[in-house]
């Protein structure tokens, strides 16, 4: 069964977006797993803060495609640091995206190459569901 992803808009301060998987938070559910193997530190992200950074068009975006994609192609910056700045912690992922799935893999944290993050994912979305989400998040969205 597959997984199921929100994007939520969070709008005190800057507008942000903030996944959500399966109904927690990314940022939680990376923070537990980060917690649960001693990484030091752990936690620290937040949204992402299209404002803040030039991510193109968000639907291309989210599924590795955008022509200058971050961090490269086919991966993202799912989350940023909870000072705003996606640079300064992110939370990065490889994105895979079929006509029927989009699956989210391979999660890293830049700053902290040798940090292993086997077990947390692989997270796999129905692609119409996935689409629809992002669509969602970019309406509400004050970009």
């Amino acid at each position: 069964m597959p997984d199921l992803v929100v994007f939520s808009v969070l709008t005190d301060g800057p507008a942000q977006i903030v996944p959500e998987v399966n109904g927690r938070s990314l940022v939680d559910l990376v923070t537990e797993f980060e917690e649960s193997r001693s990484f030091t530190p752990a936690g620290g992200y937040a949204g992402l803060v299209p404002a803040h950074f030039t991510f193109g068009d968000l639907a291309r975006y989210y599924l590795g495609e955008e022509p200058e994609q971050w961090p490269k192609p086919g991966h993202l910056w799912l989350l940023g640091c909870e000072c705003g700045e996606v640079g300064c912690w992110p939370l990065a992922a490889r994105v895979t995206a079929t006509d029927e799935t989009v699956a989210w893999s391979n999660f890293h944290t830049p700053q902290r190459a040798g940090r292993d993050y086997t077990g947390f994912g692989p997270f796999l979305f129905a692609r119409d569901h996935y689409d629809l989400a992002v669509r969602r998040a970019i309406r509400r969205g004050e970009w």
